[in-house]
C-alpha cells in the first residue's frame, strides 16, 4: 500500500465527511486516516464469556451474564418512577433497573425467558445492574459477532453529535475497507523474527477488532515496541550525530587549578559517586566532541563541589566557564558558596543579576570580554545580548527544566563553537522518563551523600496535634535552631491560599511572641526587594522563624535551620514535598520534616504522605511520584506535550522501554546512518515519521 494514502485528509473517509471530519479534527485530534488508525481503544468489553451471579465482584465492570426476567414492578421514587426486575440464574438473583424508557421496556420484556444482558454491576445491598444492554438468547445465538469489543476515547460533544462508540467502530472498519488492511512494515525482519513480533497489518486490526485475548496482548506488546524504538531511535542517533557533528573544544589539561583545590583546599573528601561522575565528565571533555551531558543528584549530595571542579577544568584550558540559576536567590547562593571555597585561589568570579548596578554590570561587561573574569554565576541576566565572553568554553545550567528552550539556547550561541554543556538537577529524574525525555544526552548520577550527613526524620501529624507541634519548635529554638513553616500556594486558588497563609502567620505571632522570637513571612505578592529583606534576615540568623509559600522550594541554604514544617502537605505534589524537605539538614545537626494536615485524605494524598515518611531516597520518590501523576505531569509545564504517546505507557511499559532502547542501541552502533540494506525499512518508516510528526523534536 502507497503510504501517502495515509495521509489523505478524514473527511474523504466514507461516512466521515466535512461536519464529522472538523468535529473529530476539534475533539480528538484526528486530521489524517493515519491519526484515525493510531486512535487505539482505551479498553475492550470482553463478551467472551458469561458470568454466574454469585461470581460477581464489586469493581463496577462490564459483565454479560444469562439468565431469566421473573418479576417486574414501578418503585416511585422522589422524582418520577423506576421500574426494577428481579433477574436469576442457576446461582443467584439481582436486579434490573430502569430510570427512563420504561413504558417500551414493560411491554417488550418476556417473563421467564433466557435473556443474555450486559452491562456496569452496582453493589447495594446486593448487586444491580441500571440500564443493561439485552438481548434474548435465541437473537443472540444468531448473530456474528467479534468476540471482544473495543471502547475508543470520546467527548461530550462527539456524543452529543451523535459519534457514538458503535460510529467510531464503523468508521474504523471503513478504513480497513478502503486501504485492505494492508500496512508497511516499520519494523526490520531481524527484530520481527528475534523478537517473534506479529506483523504490522496483524497487529493493527486486533488492537481495533481483536479474535481473542492473546492476539490482543501480542499486538498491544508490537505496537508498544514499535511506538517506543522510534523515539529511543531518534533521541539515540541526535545523541550520536551531535557527538559527530559538533566539535567541543578539547579540554586535554588537567592542570594547575584543578590539582591545587584538589589536593589544598578541598573541604571534605569526595564520595564515590561524586568522583565516578567527575571521571566521566573529564572523559567527555577531552574527547573533541561537545559534552551534553545531565547531571542528576538529591538536594545535598554535593553537585556543586562537582560543577566547581568542572569549571576549573575550563579555566586549566585557557577557558571561561558560567553558571545560570533560574532565581536571584540561588544565583546569590553559588556565587558565595563558590567565593568561600575559591577564597585562597587566584580566580575571578562575579555575579550577574537582574539587580546588578549599572556601574557594576559595565565592570562585568569589560572583564568578561578581555578574558579577565574566569567564572560568571548568573540568572537570565546572562542571556542578554551586550553579555559577550571572551571565550566560553563550559555552561552549567541548574535547575534546566525552569528554563525554556529559547532561552537556554541563546546560551549556546554566546562563541563560534558551542561550549560543553552540563546540566543539573535536583529533581531526581525516574530512569525510565530520564531515558525517554533526555534520551539524547549522557545521564550522570550522584546517588550518595556526603558523609556526616543526618538523615531527615519524617513524621505525618493532624491538625489535632498542632500544641504539641508547637511545643517541639520552641524546644528546638531553645538549642539555637531555625525553623521552616510553608503555606502551599496554587494559582487557581491564589486568595484562598493568602488568607491561609496569613491566618496561620497570626496564630503562629500569637504562639511565639515578640520579643522572645522573631518571625519572617515571605509570599509570591511582595516586591523581590522586601522578599530579599525577609529571606536575608532568616540567613542571617535575626529571626528564627520564617513563614512561607512554595518560594522557598529551590535553593535557599541555611544550615541552622533543622525543621521543615509542611502544612496541608496533602496539596502538594512528592517532588515539592522532596524539594522542600532538602531545605532542612543542610547543617550537623538531626533536622526533622513535619507534614501536617486534616484528617480527610485522597488514596493518592496517603500514598504520598507514606512515601515521604518511609523513605528520604529521591530516585525511589520519584519514581512513585511518576506512578501516581503520569508522565505528562512530572516536569511541569514546560516539557508538558513532550512524550505524546498514542498506546505506550513508560510507567506500565518500563520493561518495553527497556528493550526498545536496547535495540535501538544495537541498530544504531551497527548501523549508524542506516544504509544497510536490511535496515531500510526502518529507514524509509523513520523518514516518514519525521516528515509528518513533529511530537518527535524532542526537547532537552
Amino acid at each position: 500500500m502507497n503510504p501517502n494514502v495515509l495521509q489523505t485528509p478524514i473527511e474523504y473517509l466514507k461516512g466521515v465527511g466535512p461536519n464529522r471530519g472538523e468535529l473529530l479534527r476539534k475533539e480528538l485530534g484526528i486530521h489524517t486516516y493515519q491519526d484515525l488508525l493510531n486512535l487505539f481503544p482505551n479498553r475492550y468489553i470482553d463478551k467472551t464469556r458469561f458470568y454466574k451471579i454469585k461470581e460477581l465482584q464489586r469493581n463496577n465492570a462490564d459483565v454479560q451474564v444469562l439468565g431469566k426476567i421473573i418479576h417486574l414492578k414501578t418503585i416511585d421514587q422522589k422524582k418520577g418512577k423506576r421500574l426494577v426486575a428481579s433477574f436469576v440464574d442457576d446461582t443467584g438473583k439481582m436486579e434490573l433497573v430502569w430510570f427512563r424508557g420504561q413504558k417500551w421496556i414493560r411491554e417488550n420484556l418476556k417473563i421467564n425467558e433466557p435473556y443474555v444482558i450486559f452491562g456496569r454491576v452496582n453493589y447495594y445491598n446486593g448487586f444491580s445492574m441500571p440500564h443493561p444492554e439485552m438481548e434474548l438468547l435465541s437473537t443472540y445465538e444468531k448473530k456474528l459477532r467479534t468476540a471482544m469489543q473495543p471502547v475508543y476515547p470520546s467527548t461530550e460533544k462527539l456524543a452529543a453529535r451523535g459519534v457514538t462508540n458503535k460510529t467510531t467502530s464503523n468508521i474504523i472498519q471503513q478504513l480497513f475497507l478502503e486501504t485492505n488492511g494492508k500496512f508497511l512494515d516499520t519494523l526490520s525482519p531481524a527484530i520481527l523474527n528475534e523478537l517473534k513480533l506479529i506483523p504490522k497489518s496483524e497487529a493493527l486490526f486486533n488492537i481495533h477488532f481483536p479474535k481473542s485475548q492473546e492476539l490482543l496482548a501480542k499486538s498491544q506488546f508490537r505496537l508498544k515496541f514499535e511506538e517506543l524504538f522510534y523515539i529511543q531511535l531518534q533521541l539515540i542517533s541526535k545523541n550520536m550525530l551531535r557527538k559527530r557533528k559538533i566539535k567541543g573544544y578539547p579540554f586535554y589539561q588537567v592542570g594547575t587549578f584543578f590539582n591545587e583545590f584538589y589536593n589544598d583546599h578541598l573541604p571534605f573528601e569526595l564520595t564515590g559517586a561524586q568522583k565516578r561522575v567527575i571521571k566521566e565528565i573529564r572523559t567527555d571533555l577531552g574527547s573533541n566532541a561537545q559534552m551534553n551531558r545531565l547531571l542528576q543528584g538529591d538536594v545535598g549530595s554535593g553537585k556543586t563541589i562537582v560543577a566547581l571542579m568542572t569549571m576549573l577544568l575550563a579555566i586549566d584550558n585557557g577557558f571561561q566557564a558560567c553558571l545560570m540559576a533560574p532565581t536571584e536567590i540561588l544565583a546569590t547562593q553559588h556565587y558565595h558558596g563558590l567565593v568561600a571555597l575559591l577564597i585562597d585561589m587566584p580566580i575571578t568570579i562575579q555575579l550577574l543579576t537582574g539587580s546588578t548596578k549599572t556601574s557594576k554590570r559595565k565592570e562585568i561587561h569589560a572583564d568578561l570580554q578581555n578574558g579577565q573574569l574566569h567564572i560568571l554565576i548568573g540568572t537570565h541576566a546572562l542571556l542578554e545580548d551586550k553579555v559577550k565572553f571572551h571565550n566560553l568554553g563550559l555552561a552549567i545550567i541548574d535547575e534546566q527544566h525552569r528554563f525554556g528552550v529559547a532561552q537556554r539556547s541563546k546560551l549556546w550561541h554566546k562563541n563560534e563553537q558551542p561550549p560543553h554543556i552540563l546540566v543539573m538537577t535536583a529533581t531526581p529524574i525516574p530512569r525510565t522518563l530520564a531515558m525517554s525525555l533526555y534520551g539524547d544526552l549522557d545521564i550522570s548520577v550522584i546517588d550518595e551523600l556526603p558523609p556526616g550527613r543526618k538523615s531527615i526524620k519524617t513524621v505525618h501529624r493532624y491538625d489535632s496535634n498542632r500544641l504539641k507541634v508547637f511545643q517541639f519548635i520552641r524546644d528546638e529554638i531553645k538549642k539555637g535552631r531555625q525553623i521552616y513553616v510553608v503555606y502551599p500556594l496554587i494559582q487557581e486558588s491564589e486568595k484562598m491560599d493568602y488568607k491561609d497563609l496569613m491566618d496561620g502567620y497570626e496564630s503562629i505571632v500569637r504562639e511565639f511572641p515578640m520579643p522572645d522570637y522573631q518571625i519572617s513571612i515571605v509570599h509570591g505578592q511582595m516586591k523581590p526587594a522586601d522578599k530579599n529583606f525577609e529571606m536575608n534576615r532568616f540567613v542571617k540568623g535575626e529571626t528564627q522563624i520564617m513563614v512561607a509559600t512554595t518560594v522557598i522550594e529551590v535553593g535557599v541554604n541555611v544550615p541552622n535551620a533543622s525543621v521543615m514544617i509542611i502544612e496541608s502537605a496533602e496539596r502538594f505534589g512528592l517532588s515539592q514535598l522532596h524539594q522542600l524537605r532538602g531545605r532542612v539538614g543542610r547543617g550537623a545537626e538531626q533536622s526533622f520534616c513535619i507534614l501536617m494536615t486534616s484528617f480527610k485524605l485522597s488514596n493518592d494524598s496517603k500514598t504520598r504522605l507514606e512515601t515521604m515518611v518511609r523513605t528520604n531516597d529521591g530516585f525511589e520518590i520519584a519514581e512513585v511520584d511518576l506512578k501516581l501523576r503520569g508522565p505528562g505531569d512530572i516536569m511541569g509545564t514546560q516539557q508538558s506535550g513532550v512524550l505524546n504517546l498514542k498506546i505506550a505507557d513508560i510507567v506500565k511499559d518500563n520493561d518495553i522501554l527497556k528493550l526498545a532502547r536496547q535495540f535501538a542501541l544495537k541498530l544504531l552502533k551497527d548501523d549508524p546512518t542506516l544504509a544497510k540494506e536490511e535496515n531500510q525499512v526502518i529507514r524509509f518508516a523513520y523518514s516518514q515519521l519525521m516528515k509528518y510528526k513533529n511530537i518527535w523534536n524532542y526537547i532537552s
